[in-house]
């Protein structure tokens, strides 16, 4: 597989692997596999989300916006 970037992007990314003190190719990779892992647990999630849902397991709107109003504090 191969993945094409601009030359601003290619030093912009070079950059911060150095700074991180990683090769380049590792870097990208490592990023690439942690946003699959990330776009799959947010399918896992939303996945229980909904199981939840349809057992009836449901939270009144109130208590969210209580809850999101919460975290905005944190």
């Amino acid at each position: 597989m191969e993945v094409h970037f601009s030359p601003e992007q290619e030093a912009q990314i070079s950059r911060v692997a150095s700074h991180a003190g990683m090769d380049t190719e590792l870097f990208v990779k490592e990023a690439a596999l942690r946003r699959v892992e990330e776009r799959n647990r947010f399918s896992v999630a939303v996945r229980a989300g909904i199981a939840q849902a349809d057992q009836g397991e449901l939270i009144e709107d109130d208590e969210v916006r209580i809850w999101l109003e919460q975290q905005e504090r944190s």
